[in-house]
């Protein structure tokens, strides 16, 4: 850089600084803007060794953590103390709400409200917490991922200095997200080109300053597929890491421009549906097939029955489904039936309140210990199985039994699940006859003949 534009640039940082600091009120901090000098900015350096051991998409077992529910202290640190109980769980990939700074203007003081794409939240502690942590789940063989909102920022972000990375109205202002009340955030404008740039240098950047493996990406259907493949193509770039790249979305687009993995919204219904409103059973498998019809072979569908949203707007896994043995037999469905299954943090325990995530809420580890062993036998289970994963499916309707057959060329597995509040009695199909089956739950052998009657919400998981 020469003289005159050095000295250009620190005049022109100053007096934006300055118009920015006389423009704010007393309770605002002035926004840093982003000088001439940022937008060619090079990659930081590799830090550490990329985790070697990311799991293919098929296998992965993903436990999203609300850091402000998730402990005590609410930051990285408390988290730490946990990783042996979500390894044991069955877990390989954990994501981490946003760890970013969060808007002060206009603000909710929600996670998803991005005041700082490349900084850590001193809430949740800083940078060097972040690769502790990474570093020490990578230790266990568990990815880790992050939460990204890329369609907007807080307005208080350095950002907001570059109008036209902005949507705007007819009079030139900045305008929240088309189609939301999210009032606490600025919609970015994708047709900028800047914009785009900076934004993937800043998903690189915590690629290679923090080791991470991955992002689930916040509102993914607001966000042109171009910017997309764009993004995705760039950090795909980064040779040295296998990354993991989920959509929050249901656009069939996503996996075009290169994600494996979106959001199962229409099972997640369907789920719910059968559970809560005696919808029959049979219309799980029908969803599942429409699902899978619409997307590639390899990419997958994320399956849950809790995520943040759910949890602190809806309700809990137990007032979704009815109750703790509904909640776990409507999981049971919706991990083995296909795609890959997400564990909402306080799920496994049953957390009967519901957890908010603008403010702090932490979880009571002691409850429901019958719960977190079900839970665990569950996941490793699917772990250890296969045709649980991969295995061709085949379903046998009924209208109250959710009962399905995946098979390898190695090993069967059948799964029945009652997802009614009273006894049922099941009619065995030929395919599942006469067979020496093992009870995965207690290890005993069993052989299916007529009939199975099962207890309200009792499902039975069979290996041959």
């Amino acid at each position: 850089m020469n003289k005159n534009t050095l000295r250009f640039t620190i005049i022109y940082g100053f007096l934006a600084l300055l118009l920015s600091a006389l423009s704010c009120s007393k309770d605002e901090k002035p926004v840093v803007p982003v000088t001439p000098t940022d937008s060619v900015s090079k990659d930081p350096p590799q830090y550490e060794t990329p985790f070697a051991e990311v799991p293919n998409t098929s296998d992965i077992t993903m436990y999203e953590i609300n850091e402000r529910a998730f402990s005590a202290s609410g930051n990285f640190a408390g988290i730490l103390p946990r990783l042996d109980s979500i390894k044991a769980l069955g877990v390989n990939v954990i994501w981490l709400m946003p760890i970013h700074p969060i808007g002060l203007i206009k603000t909710v003081n929600s996670p998803y409200c991005i005041r700082n794409y490349k900084a850590v939240n001193p809430e949740y502690g800083t940078l060097d917490d972040l690769r502790t942590l990474v570093r020490e789940a990578h230790k266990r063989k568990i990815a880790v991922i992050l939460d990204w909102a890329a369609n907007h920022t807080s307005w208080d972000n350095p950002w907001i200095s570059n109008k036209a990375w902005y949507t705007q109205d007819g009079n030139g202002n900045i305008v929240i997200p088309a189609g939301t009340n999210w009032q606490d955030v600025a919609d970015l404008n994708f047709d900028n080109p800047a914009m785009r740039l900076e934004m993937i240098r800043s998903l690189k950047y915590w690629v290679l300053t923090a080791n991470i493996d991955g992002y689930r990406f916040d509102a993914a259907d607001y966000v042109p597929f171009s910017f997309w493949k764009q993004a995705i193509d760039s950090l795909n770039g980064i040779s040295a890491h296998k990354l993991i790249m989920l959509a929050e979305g249901s656009r069939a687009d996503h996996f075009m421009a290169g994600f494996q993995l979106n959001f199962g919204w229409d099972f997640f219904a369907k789920d719910k549906n059968v559970f809560k409103n005696n919808q029959a059973a049979s219309g799980l498998y029908t969803v599942h097939l429409s699902e899978y019809a619409a997307i590639p072979v390899n990419s997958h569908k994320l399956r849950f029955t809790s995520n943040h949203d759910e949890c602190a707007w809806d309700d809990t896994p137990l007032g979704l489904f009815g109750g703790k043995q509904a909640s776990v037999a409507a999981f049971v469905c919706s991990a083995f039936m296909g795609g890959v299954p997400l564990i909402y943090n306080g799920q496994e325990v049953g957390c009967p309140v519901k957890l908010p995530f603008f403010s702090r809420s932490p979880i009571d580890w002691t409850t429901n210990p019958d719960m977190l062993l079900e839970y665990k036998l569950l996941l490793n289970l699917r772990a250890a199985h296969p045709a649980l994963r991969t295995g061709d499916l085949t379903s046998f309707a009924d209208a109250d039994v959710a009962a399905f057959e995946r098979e390898t060329q190695d090993e069967k597995v059948a799964v029945i699940v009652n997802t009614r509040n009273s006894a049922k009695t099941f009619t065995i199909p030929a395919k599942l006859k006469n067979i020496l089956w093992k009870d995965a739950m207690d290890g005993k052998t069993v052989t299916l003949d007529s009939l199975l009657v099962l207890n309200a919400f009792e499902y039975r998981i069979l290996i041959k």
